[in-house]
Parts: C-alpha cells; structure tokens; sequence
C-alpha cells in the first residue's frame, strides 16, 4: 500500500503545474541544423538565416517550393505557377500559407551600424553576467535555444528565467564572446568560451549566433553546443586567459565592428 501511495504522489506531482516557473518551448525536431559561415559583407538575408532554413524543412513541399521561388528566387507569381505546374491562384494560395507558417522576423537589421551597436551592448552585457540588461535587448517573444540539445525557451521572461538559473546563477560571470571572422548565416556570430579561474586557458563552449530584426531586437540567441564547428569560423577551442592576455575582449569586438560597418576615419 505504501509502493503505491508513492507511486500516485509521484504521478500526481509530475503533473501539476509549476506557477511562476516558465516551461521549456516544445523540442524542434530541426535542431541539429547547423550555421555555415559566409563572408562579413554577406549581410542579414532573411533567406540565409538559420530560422528561415529551419522554418523551410516544416513546410510541405509544394509550399516550401512556391516560397523558395517566390522570396528567395524573386520569380513572379505567374513563373512559379508555371514551374509547379498549376494555375496563378493556386500557386498564390501555396505563398500565403507558407508565409503564414513562416515563424521568422519578417526582416532583419539592415543597417550595419545599428547591428553593431546590439552586438556590443549584448557581448558586454553577457561578459558581465547582466541579465537586466541582456532582457532588454529581447524582443517580447525572443527565442533562446541550445541546438542540438532539446532546450527551448520562449519569450523575455522564459529567457530571462534560464538565464538567471542555468547561464548566470547569481548573476555571476563566467564567459567571453569572441566575435567569427565570418558570419553564421548572415547573422552576428560569436566563439564562447567559459572561464577557468583556476588554468592558464578559457576552454571553447559552442558558438552563439544573434538574429536581430529590423526594430534592433534580438529576436533569437542560439548557442550550437557542438565545438567542432568552431573551426570553420576561424575560432580556435581554447584561449589564453583574462589574465595574461589583456584587452582581447575589447579588441575582437572591436575586429567585429570593422568587419561588419568597416573602418571609421
């Protein structure tokens, strides 16, 4: 009797909901998708983003292919019904529920200098473990994902929450941002490394890619748990510590913005 008045406790308390906790998004069956790098003049291209790629594969075929034609090839309604061998109003309709599926900011940031200026704010407040100041950079319903890990939080509170329980516990400090040479994607992209007090070398912890809309929110950080990516991006596993190599933070934020705006006179 005792077994099973466990059991039904056990049960019971796995059901029940967590007030004031924000739940985990559902797990997406497209997370192992990995950025690719592309050169820093690339720019943000709603096309090239790594939501907009992911969004493609959920698609069924004949509306991913009338959205391919359309907002990434740039063909006219009237080609595209040809190639998809149907008429105009068909094809229209195909665009407009794949356009109603798309979950993607409708635009990114394209303006370069504005991009830059997120990015500083973001890579310094995330250097020094401020949460506040980080949820301020969030779009309402931004999105924060460890791929290919099923972990998925919507919105700046969920966000926030993660953060502050996982990422920063106490708002502590304990990682640096380098930014790629390249760009994920089109979008700001950046090595991580977690911090060792106690060795001579921050140790490589994935690569953290930003969307930015056009509203200079993010609308989406996401950290690709998976090191071995960190090459393409011509970032190194390890780096010499604070300690002994001082201003490297200032400097690579500094590399960053020259290569996305270019030099200032």
């Amino acid at each position: 009797m005792g077994d099973r008045r466990r059991r039904l406790v056990a049960w019971a308390a796995r059901r029940l909901p967590r007030f004031g906790v924000p739940s985990p998004a559902d797990a997406d069956p497209w997370a192992w998708l990995e950025p690719y790098p592309v050169a820093p003049d690339a720019g943000a291209q709603r096309s090239l983003s790594i939501a907009f790629v992911t969004a493609l594969q959920r698609l069924p075929p004949d509306q991913r292919a009338a959205l391919v034609l359309s907002d990434v090839l740039e063909f006219p309604l009237t080609e595209v019904a040809d190639i998809l061998d149907c008429d105009v109003t068909e094809a229209g309709h195909l665009l407009l529920r794949a356009r109603a599926a798309i979950d993607v900011p409708a635009q990114a940031c394209s303006d370069a200098g504005r991009e830059a200026d997120v990015v500083a704010c973001f890579t310094g407040a995330f250097e020094r473990g401020d949460i506040a100041a980080i949820a301020d950079l969030l779009a309402q319903d931004a999105w924060l994902r460890m791929r290919p890990l099923p972990i998925a939080y919507r919105g700046r509170a969920a966000a926030r929450h993660f953060l502050s329980v996982v990422a920063f516990p106490g708002g502590t400090p304990g990682y640096r941002l380098v930014g790629a040479p390249s760009r994920a994607n089109g979008q700001p992209a950046f090595g991580c490394y977690l911090r060792d007090p106690a060795a001579t070398v921050d140790h490589a912890c994935g690569l953290v890619v930003l969307t930015i809309d056009d509203a200079d929110r993010i609308a989406a950080i996401d950290r690709f748990t998976d090191n071995s990516m960190l090459s393409r991006f011509g970032l190194p596993r390890t780096l010499p510590a604070v300690t002994e190599l001082r201003g490297i933070q200032r400097r690579h934020v500094l590399q960053f913005r020259v290569a996305v705006t270019g030099p200032r006179n």
